[in-house]
């Protein structure tokens, strides 16, 4: 019976949490519709636009934070896999709320030549319905949207798994393009 009560306390905990998390983040946007547009400043101090890639295929993929572990694991993953996107026509965007000199930081220790965009008031992470709340900060939450070349959403993964990730990602490029 005791273990029946945490078990059910458990669960109850584990509903709050994710109740929470959804109140803090809106809805992702949906497949077919508009992805919303953003202006954030890159890693080369830039600002970029999503409008700037019309016509190409876009990986958007938001991260909680620069150095940690899963989110170079799934970063140098798709670093990895650059040239398979470029043949696919498709650009690879990382978006978190640190800073575009963190980001900065962040390529050259780890050899990325894609760019990371930095949503520190995170007004682009809300607008795709990917943000999360950890000891009392905002961040974004692991989400990643393709989206096609007329500016829609494609292909919604929320809550990703890092490490198989990016092949994840082209074999659904893969599969869109076909149609």
């Amino acid at each position: 019976m005791r273990l029946n009560r945490s078990k059910s306390t458990l669960m109850l905990l584990a509903s709050l949490v994710i109740v929470s998390m959804m109140a803090i983040a809106g809805d992702p946007p949906e497949v077919g519709k508009p992805a919303p547009d953003f202006k954030l400043k890159s890693n080369e101090g830039k600002e970029v636009s999503l409008k700037d890639y019309r016509n190409k295929w876009v990986v958007l993929y938001f991260y909680p934070k620069d150095f940690t572990s899963g989110c170079t694991i799934e970063a140098k993953n798709f670093q990895r896999d650059l040239a398979m996107y470029e043949k696919a026509n498709a650009v690879i965007l990382g978006v978190s709320v640190d800073t575009a000199e963190s980001h900065q930081s962040f390529c050259t220790k780890e050899g990325l030549s894609f760019k990371l965009l930095a949503d520190t008031e995170t007004t682009v992470s809300n607008a795709y319905g990917s943000v999360r709340e950890y000891n009392g900060n905002k961040l974004s939450a692991r989400n990643t949207f393709i989206i096609d070349p007329k500016g829609n959403v494609a292909k919604v993964y929320l809550g990703v798994s890092p490490a198989k990730h990016s092949e994840e990602v082209l074999a659904a490029l893969a599969e869109l393009q076909k149609k």
